[in-house]
């Protein structure tokens, strides 16, 4: 952790700091966050974005001794914008950050295609550097394509195909190894999301990476994020109809509350297998109100547990510091805001790679430092991710819902996260008309 939040080498030979760049001052860096919090149908959807960052900015300027001196010498600023579902807001937001924020961290847009205003933004000097992205939910491939997004769970987008029919994706099939090994071929059902075609587009890759391990798709549906519980009833008679062996949606979690709640009531049993990724990975989706139906619920993601009984913040340091800020300042805990504090960071990581022997802090400096970032593991709170090749990981951590409990289930050591490199399958698909 200490190389995570060491100082700059100009700092720690004792230079004084002083403005070089846009949303820098010779005290302070400003950075923005522009995520969606208000949407309908499922308020403060990526408000853990936005609390991933603020605990990154408490933590890491209070981290070093002296205060405030842990990124390039300075303090870290956070500015907040919720985008709502609005592209405008969104632009917007851009817009001013390129005008007073060095950087965008813990960045979750929706319904947004035009990504200009990151790409043409001008830096101090004039020139057309771009605004630096460290994003967390980076979905649409002209976001996950500017030049300037590096997000810590990077997209599977082969970006030097996007204009070709089919394009590349690097799917990330998951947990898939462990679930073949355990209930062999199955029979997958398959929700996706209706209200954004780069959303949806972002989970089939992942999906059907699944078929290399045995899951043959024998069911799948779009469905609205703002569909109420009675939309599942048909839904979940499909999945009966189908004989579906293995289920799981795209949606954020309460669409698979919805769908096992159906299913509950349906009484629906041929289902071996009820799996989820990291967007269940919160407290809430093991709320006394779901936890009967939401038993024996597959969650996996790629970092290590830090919710509940089962948390393995003693295991790691930098996990410890996440879940002890965000408890601190009365902040969200869940998948979204460990993601958030994770692209801190990396951001704090490529500001320091920047800056070594001198150089002056600039976002040309800084985009060119986490190109070169090929193994982020926050401090070994994540698995390791090649950010800079922007390559997914075939790595994960399988948890099991248990009497209202995320329960580790694979690898068994706790502190650890499995990696598979199989678990990363090239297609080609066509996604993008």
């Amino acid at each position: 952790m200490a190389a995570l939040v060491a100082p700059s080498t100009a700092v720690a030979q004792g230079s004084k700091p002083k403005s070089t760049e846009k949303g820098v001052t010779d005290t302070t860096i400003t950075v923005t966050v522009v995520a969606a919090i208000d949407v309908p149908g499922f308020p403060g959807l990526f408000q853990g974005n936005h609390d991933g960052v603020d605990a990154w900015a408490d933590y890491i300027n209070n981290s070093c001794k002296p205060k405030n001196t842990c990124v390039a010498g300075r303090k870290i600023v956070v500015k907040h914008v919720d985008s709502k579902l609005s592209g405008d807001e969104a632009r917007a937001a851009f817009r001013q950050a390129c005008t007073d924020s060095f950087a965008l961290i813990g960045t979750g847009v929706l319904l947004l295609q035009n990504f200009d205003d990151i790409k043409s933004c001008t830096d101090a000097a004039g020139a057309v550097t771009g605004l630096p992205d460290f994003g967390v939910t980076v979905t649409e491939p002209n976001e996950q394509c500017s030049g300037v997004a590096y997000a810590v769970n990077p997209a599977s987008l082969q970006c030097a195909t996007k204009d070709q029919h089919p394009q590349t994706y690097v799917g990330n099939a998951g947990a898939s190894d462990y679930i073949q090994k355990h209930y062999g071929k199955l029979k997958g059902a398959y929700l996706y999301p209706s209200d954004s075609a780069s959303a949806k587009n972002s989970q089939v890759p992942n999906f059907t990476a699944e078929k290399k391990f045995g899951v043959t798709d024998v069911y799948h549906q779009d469905v609205s994020a703002l569909a109420p519980q009675s939309a599942y009833t048909s839904i979940v008679g499909g999945i009966r109809d189908a004989g579906a062996t293995y289920a799981r949606s795209g949606l954020a979690f309460d669409s698979t509350v919805k769908l096992r709640k159906e299913a509950q009531t349906q009484g629906l049993t041929s289902v071996k297998v009820w799996a989820c990724s990291l967007q269940c990975y919160d407290s809430k989706f093991v709320a006394p109100e779901n936890a009967a139906a939401v038993e024996g619920e597959y969650v996996y993601f790629p970092f290590l547990p830090f919710l509940g009984k089962t948390s393995e913040a003693s295991t790691n340091k930098t996990l410890n510091a996440y879940v002890k800020t965000i408890k601190k300042d009365g902040l969200k805990l869940d998948g979204f805001s460990a993601q958030a504090f994770a692209a801190g960071l990396l951001f704090t990581e490529a500001v320091n790679d920047s800056t070594k022997g001198g150089t002056e802090l600039t976002r040309k400096g800084l985009l060119t430092a986490a190109a070169n970032i090929h193994k982020f593991d926050a401090g070994g709170m994540l698995a390791p991710t090649d950010v800079g090749g922007k390559k997914p990981s075939g790595c994960y951590v399988l948890t099991q819902v248990k009497n209202g409990q995320f329960v580790r289930v694979f690898p068994k050591k706790k502190g650890t996260i499995f990696c598979n490199p199989k678990l990363v399958v090239t297609q080609k698909i066509d996604l993008l008309q």
